[in-house]
């Protein structure tokens, strides 16, 4: 089976899938709201150690149907290299439906579209990506490496090679006194991308809490719960997207919701109202909550 240089992280719904360490930690690992791959050095696992994990899990797990590319932004690699790795996995596991991975916005501004179909057409089908805000002066903040225009262009290219896109939001990234804006532009950005799939997560620093704080600025100000739950409703009453696929079930959340947007809006509303009138054994508590 595959060897981990952990920790290893994936998304919910990846929860059944066979997880393939295809790169070590992230290659960009500097936005101050993550602290996953802290403690970790960028690098790509060598071929011949990939083949052998390859081959091993198709020993044991030979009716494998979905494989998760780790770590962070495996999409970092270059076509050729992708295109080997979904090849051996095609190869090895005859049931195989589908791969995935995470993606940043400098790998998708980094492979035109024909590549990306050429990935597509060897079962490479959802790409994982973060938004994090539609706040330029937050994505500067927080050092996400991209603006909104920047994103929306890696996303297209993305929805344009059939790819799916499920991409992230934060909710409590700007903070009380961002609350709003964060919250309006974020939903101004998802209108113009139109991801298939959305999940909004909560701000979680941990030991990176009082840095973060630091970063940005004198004023700032956490968000308190409900403050999260008003800023998602602020998010939510603002999207327009169209058969989009909505989750605010992460474990850092404190409301969990679904449903389809822009279908089920008026639903979520309302769900939100009656926790922001009363509150009470409505949200997780804090020990619910983790990574």
């Amino acid at each position: 089976m595959p060897i981990y240089d952990e920790p290893v992280y994936r998304p919910p719904s990846e929860a059944n899938s066979l997880i393939l360490q295809a790169t070590i930690g992230c290659s960009h690992n500097r936005c101050r709201f993550c602290y996953m791959y802290k403690e970790k050095r960028f690098g790509v696992k060598p071929w011949e150690q990939l083949e052998r994990e390859i081959d091993s899990a198709a020993a044991v797990r030979p009716d494998t149907r979905r494989v998760f590319l780790a770590d962070g932004d495996v999409f970092v690699l270059s076509t050729s290299r992708l295109e080997r790795i979904l090849d051996r996995l095609g190869a090895s596991f005859p049931r195989l439906q589908r791969v995935t991975g995470y993606a940043t916005p400098a790998n998708l501004l980094g492979k035109p579209v024909g590549e990306m179909r050429l990935l597509r057409e060897k079962k490479l089908q959802i790409l994982y990506y973060g938004v994090e805000t539609g706040d330029p002066e937050l994505l500067k903040a927080v050092d996400k490496g991209a603006s909104p225009d920047e994103m929306v262009e890696g996303c297209r290219r993305v929805s344009d090679a059939g790819i799916k896109l499920s991409v992230t939001v934060i909710l409590g990234l700007g903070g009380r006194e961002r609350s709003v804006r964060h919250a309006r532009l974020t939903a101004e950005l998802l209108n113009r991308v139109q991801p298939r799939y959305l999940s909004a997560l909560t701000l979680m620093l941990g030991p990176y809490r009082d840095s973060y704080r630091e970063a940005m600025g004198g004023g700032f100000t956490f968000n308190a719960p409900l403050d999260d739950i008003a800023e998602l409703r602020e998010l939510v009453a603002h999207l327009d997207t169209d058969r989009c696929i909505f989750r605010s079930n992460h474990a850092s959340n404190y409301l969990a919701l679904g449903g389809t947007l822009v279908k089920d809006r008026m639903r979520l509303l309302g769900e939100i109202d009656e926790v922001l009138r009363d509150p009470r054994g409505r949200l997780r508590g804090e020990w619910m909550r983790g990574l």
